[in-house]
């Protein structure tokens, strides 16, 4: 029961001052309200404040600095209460009290405990001063519970903000991924419509360039322009240097994303991890952004499709027109390969010639393939090329004509080392059979003569048509040595000339003035050596069996140092 009177008054003027003494502690954290709790021990009861403790992890703990005569014998005393009121033992003081702060709503409501705080005095406290403590530990109590819950609150409020902000990077960039969609939408139909329409390489460049606006261009592996669109097209389009591409292409194929070399975005189509080709956006400004980069990234994809599309087309074509020059080589009735020619684009009427060509030094593989096929293209000839035991061989529309052909071959390869034969003209395909065969002899002819390099018709051939090759050749080797042996020896010892002497007095038909003018000796010069020639040879020019042999032979030596003519 509250005292009476004037002692009633000085107690309600000392709640009074502690309800004000707890006033504005709303910003505190729960150790300031524990501190300024225990300074006001002192101003309720003769005696003072021991310890405050505050509840952290689930045990209570002694706040620092406070309570500075607290022992580990007093948290011992203090844990063992588990948050109730309870006494507490100290030396030298007659009383000692552990008051439990707890949040209202029941004075042993053990979920709303917040700390404790332990007094102590010399005498045991009277009914107002416990009443004062109690108010104190009331007040105290539910200013701990006060700064939880602002604490809570604060927490919360961080959380909330964090949350917001987060929900606006959520949309932020979910309304950047619905905007780049909606652009790489565009970059797909814009693609897919070049592909439906068959435009190719260049209707990919051209949706390239209308998406970013930036010229935009295709290479092949080796730099040579296959499509542009936009402004600034160079001309002539430069060459780059081959070991520089190859290197720039190498290190572009390892990058993930297209890469910058100096005024360009370069991307590569490897499709199956073989350079096709490079697909590039000229950008001396820098004024490619990430969407533009992605455009060029998928529209890369594109390319690198068609180019391996139009790598397998090419391949199949190839491969249908050797196995075509295969059958035609052993010999396709005409009806098939009519057909066949037709639908591998080439037309079998009208004259063909077979032509067959190697480099002596090396068997022919497809890179001479492809260059034989590139020299004929250059001189608008239309043929069908095929590998054939080491050999080039071409069934080509219309003839090479003189000698053309072996130097546009040798601008190819690089070198004159190239020998060709070209068989006879074949009106129809069950004639292209014969006309190889002498397409092989007279690139035979060619590689066993004096000069293994250079161009040999099977029409030119004349006399040594009826020369066959292969074995067949050591027997016109045994006849040569037969007839010219002799003299063949004798021009080699004493460096004359005698052969060439008869093998010019034989192609003037005897004349002698003619073959000296030929030999540009005299007369008698000539007399002389055709005297030498019957007694080293033991030969008799005016008899018509040796003057044949003697004839024939000298035609042949004549092949085989130089060629036919």
């Amino acid at each position: 029961m509250a005292p009476p009177g004037a002692a009633h008054d000085l107690l309600l003027d000392r709640c009074l001052t502690l309800f004000h003494s707890f006033d504005g502690v709303d910003g505190r954290d729960e150790a300031e309200i524990l501190r300024q709790a225990m300074a006001q021990v002192g101003a309720v009861v003769p005696g003072r404040a021991e310890a405050g403790y505050l509840l952290l992890g689930g045990a209570l703990v002694r706040c620092p600095h406070d309570g500075l005569r607290a022992t580990a014998a007093l948290d011992a005393q203090v844990r063992e209460l588990a948050g109730r009121d309870g006494p507490v033992r100290f030396p030298q003081r007659a009383w000692g009290w552990a008051f439990g702060l707890r949040e209202p709503g029941g004075p042993r409501a053990p979920s709303g405990l917040r700390g404790a705080l332990v007094v102590s005095a010399r005498d045991r406290p009277g009914d107002d001063e416990r009443f004062l403590l109690s108010v104190l530990v009331r007040q105290t109590s539910a200013a701990l519970a006060g700064a939880a819950a602002h604490r809570r609150e604060r927490v919360q409020a961080v959380e909330l903000r964090r949350a917001r902000d987060e929900q606006e990077a959520i949309r932020r960039r979910l309304d950047s991924s619905l905007t780049d969609l909606g652009h790489l939408r565009e970059v797909h139909d814009a693609l897919a419509r070049a592909a439906a329409r068959g435009d190719g390489e260049e209707g990919i460049v051209r949706a390239l360039h209308r998406i970013t606006g930036l010229p935009a261009a295709a290479e092949d592996r080796f730099g040579n322009l296959r499509a542009w669109a936009g402004p600034g097209r160079p001309d002539p389009y430069p060459k780059p240097d081959p070991a520089h591409r190859e290197e720039l292409l190498r290190d572009a194929a390892r990058r993930p994303r297209p890469v910058r070399v100096k005024d360009r975005l370069v991307a590569v189509a490897d499709p199956r991890g073989e350079v096709l080709g490079a697909l590039f956006l000229v950008d001396p400004e820098g004024r490619a952004d990430e969407r533009a980069v992605r455009a060029l990234d998928q529209a890369t994809a594109s390319l690198a499709l068609e180019l391996a599309h139009l790598r397998e087309l090419a391949e199949v074509e190839l491969r249908l027109r050797r196995e075509l020059v295969d059958d035609l080589l052993a010999g396709a009735d005409d009806p098939s390969a009519y057909a066949r020619s037709e639908a591998v684009g080439h037309d079998l009427h009208g004259p063909h010639h077979v032509i067959a060509a190697c480099r002596p030094d090396r068997p022919a593989d497809d890179s001479f393939l492809r260059a034989v096929g590139r020299a004929a293209a250059s001189l608008g000839m239309r043929v069908l090329p095929a590998l054939r035991d080491g050999t080039a061989v071409l069934v080509a529309q219309g003839g090479p004509g003189e000698r053309s052909l072996h130097t546009a071959l040798s601008r190819e390869i690089g070198t004159d080392t190239g020998a060709i034969g070209v068989g006879g003209r074949c009106d129809t395909p069950h004639e292209v059979p014969r006309s190889y065969q002498e397409a092989l002899q007279a690139l035979e002819i060619r590689r066993r003569s004096h000069t293994a390099y250079g161009m040999t018709f099977f029409d030119d051939l004349g006399l040594y048509r009826i020369l066959r090759t292969g074995e067949d050749h050591q027997e016109v080797e045994r006849f040569l040595h037969e007839w010219l042996g002799p003299l063949l020896d004798y021009d080699s010892t004493h460096h004359t000339a005698l052969v060439e002497t008869l093998c010019q007095y034989f192609d003037r038909g005897g004349n002698y003035s003619e073959t000296a003018a030929a030999l540009v000796i005299h007369r008698s010069t000539l007399r002389y050596r055709l005297q030498r020639i019957r007694e080293i040879s033991g030969s008799d020019l005016t008899d018509v069996d040796s003057r044949l042999n003697l004839h024939v032979a000298t035609r042949i030596w004549k092949l085989m140092r130089s060629g036919p003519a």
